[in-house]
């Protein structure tokens, strides 16, 4: 439960996910946000108008998946690292994920790395295909992830081998 360990319920989730229908068509955001908090850089950031700010600062922000082709823009400027970008055309059987990252050592592309929950459980393997830095900010990893766990992974835990 999200006010008890973090962790939105199944309920939470299925608030803000896209339409299934809307999920097959390519990649589109998915915003995880469930608190009322002054915060407005996702809407700033996306230049389609998919998300905006209902009346105040403070409230949760309004997503409109027509309006999204899935930059991830919005996933770069989230404070709360709350957005990532699922794209189910991707491939035969994987799925495509554009995750927020901002831990050392980075990935790099074609690195294996375990897919991780978000309770930390592993969950599976996601390979990545690529490493997007931008100056100032948020690192975003794209993953090839199989579709079942695709909805599931929300960071990743690297597989170095510790020598000792």
């Amino acid at each position: 439960m999200l006010a008890v360990d973090g962790i939105p319920s199944t309920e939470d989730l299925q608030a803000v996910l896209p339409a299934e229908s809307r999920l097959r068509q390519g990649p589109v955001a998915v915003i995880e946000c469930f608190q009322q908090i002054p915060c407005n850089p996702c809407a700033e950031a996306c230049p389609r108008g998919a998300i905006v700010m209902p009346g105040s600062i403070s409230e949760r922000p309004v997503f409109d998946e027509t309006k999204c082709n899935g930059c991830g823009l919005c996933i770069t400027r989230c404070p709360g690292l709350a957005i990532f970008v699922v794209d189910y055309s991707f491939a035969d059987g994987e799925a495509l994920l554009k995750i927020p990252y901002e831990f050392a050592p980075l990935p790099v592309s074609g690195e294996v790395v375990a897919a991780i929950d978000r309770a930390g459980k592993v969950v599976g393997a996601a390979t990545v295909q690529r490493v997007q830095q931008q100056a100032n900010r948020t690192t975003v990893l794209w993953l090839a992830v199989d579709k079942a766990i695709a909805m599931d992974v929300r960071n990743i835990r690297q597989r170095k081998e510790v020598a000792g």
